[in-house]
C-alpha cells in the first residue's frame, strides 16, 4: 500500500512538472550544460532537467565531443539557441579547432545549433537522407532552425554500406549508417577505442519509443537497429542514447522485447477489425507503463501520452504493411 501511494505521488508530481513545462515551452534561458567524461578524450555534454517540454530528463538532444591535438569531433549541436552556451562548455574540455560535426538524425534538438559550428571551421557529416529533410521546410522537426542559413547543412554525406571512418586523437570513429529506425537518415558512431557507442534516439530510456515515420522512421527499422547494435556491441560497450542513461547491450533487449510484446498485441486487435482509436483505449502498453519513466506522460508530438503515440505508430505501420 505505501510503495503504491509513493508511485502515486511521484507519478503525480511528474506530471504536475510536464504540465508546467507544456504550458511555458522550452526555457532556453535556464538551460545549463553538464560535461560528463566517458574516457580521457571522449565527452558527453547534456542539458538541464525540466526546462524543455519535450525532453524533461534533459533539455536537448546529448552532444559528444571528441578532443585531441588533432582537433575536436562534435557528434550533435543541441538547439541554436544555446549555442554559446555549448561552445564555452566544449571550450572548458579543449580550446583547439572544432574540425568535424557529426550528425545522428534529423531532429532539431540534434541539429538546429550545426551552424554555430560550420562558422567556426567545422566540417558537417550526415547520411545523405538527412540533408534531404534539412533542406525541406522544417516542419516536424524539434526545435527552432533557420531554414535560410546553408551553413546548417551537411557537407559531406553518404548512405547505407560501409561506415565512414575517421581517425584522429588516437580514436578510430566510426559513423554507422543504421536503415530507417527512428528517421530515414539515422547514424550510429562508435568510438572503438573509448568502446563507446552513441547511438541516436532509436533508443530511448525516458518514455516509450518515439519513430517518426513523418521524417522516415519505421517500426521494422527500429527493431533491426537494436539487433544492429547488439551484434556490434561487446559485453562492456557503453551506449550512449541521444536522451536518458548510459546503457549496456544487456538492456537493450527488454526494451526490445516490450516493442515485440506491443506489436504482438497490436496486431491481434487489427486482426480482430479494432480501429486505431479501439486500440488505443484498449492501453496494450499497461503492463510496462511502471517500468517506462515519462511513458504516460504527454508526448511532445502527436498528442496524448508517450504510450499512446507509441501504440497510434505501431498501429499505423501494422496496418500499412498489410
Amino acid at each position: 500500500m505505501h510503495s503504491a501511494r509513493r508511485y502515486f505521488i511521484t507519478a503525480a508530481s511528474i506530471l504536475a512538472v510536464a504540465a508546467n513545462l507544456f504550458a511555458q515551452g522550452i526555457q532556453y534561458d535556464k538551460i545549463e550544460i553538464k560535461t560528463e567524461k566517458v574516457a580521457p578524450n571522449l565527452y558527453m555534454l547534456s542539458g538541464s532537467e525540466n526546462v524543455d517540454p519535450g525532453h524533461p530528463d534533459g533539455a536537448g538532444g546529448r552532444i559528444g565531443v571528441l578532443a585531441g591535438p588533432d582537433g575536436i569531433l562534435m557528434v550533435d549541436a543541441q538547439y541554436l539557441q544555446i549555442g554559446d552556451k555549448v561552445l564555452q562548455a566544449i571550450r572548458k574540455i579543449d580550446p583547439g579547432p572544432i574540425r568535424f560535426l557529426v550528425n545522428t538524425h534529423v531532429h532539431g534538438d540534434h541539429t538546429a545549433g550545426n551552424a554555430t559550428f560550420a562558422k567556426l571551421g567545422a566540417i558537417i557529416f550526415a547520411r545523405e537522407e538527412l540533408r534531404e529533410g534539412m533542406a525541406r521546410p522544417l516542419t516536424t522537426a524539434r526545435g527552432a532552425v533557420d531554414t535560410r542559413d546553408p551553413a546548417r547543412l551537411p557537407v559531406v554525406t553518404y548512405g547505407m554500406g560501409d561506415p565512414v571512418r575517421l581517425r584522429m586523437n588516437g580514436e578510430t570513429v566510426e559513423l554507422i549508417p543504421v536503415r530507417a529506425a527512428h528517421t530515414g537518415g539515422d547514424t550510429m558512431i562508435r568510438f572503438v577505442n573509448a568502446d563507446a557507442i552513441m547511438v541516436g534516439d532509436f533508443y530511448r530510456n525516458f518514455g516509450y519509443p518515439f519513430i517518426d515515420v513523418t521524417n522516415g522512421g519505421s517500426l521494422k527499422g527500429a527493431l533491426e537497429a537494436l539487433d544492429q547494435t547488439m551484434k556490434i556491441a561487446g559485453p562492456n560497450t557503453k551506449l550512449i542514447p541521444g536522451h536518458g542513461t548510459f546503457i549496456n547491450k544487456t538492456d537493450i533487449i527488454p526494451y526490445r522485447d516490450m516493442i515485440l510484446a506491443v506489436q504482438g498485441r497490436v496486431q491481434e486487435l487489427i486482426a480482430q477489425g479494432k480501429t486505431e482509436d479501439e486500440v488505443v483505449a484498449a492501453k496494450v502498453t499497461a503492463p510496462f507503463d511502471a517500468k517506462v519513466p515519462g511513458g504516460l506522460l504527454p508526448a511532445n508530438t502527436g498528442g496524448g501520452t508517450s504510450a499512446d503515440r507509441f501504440v497510434r505508430m505501431v498501429y499505423s505501420q501494422l496496418k500499412g504493411a498489410r
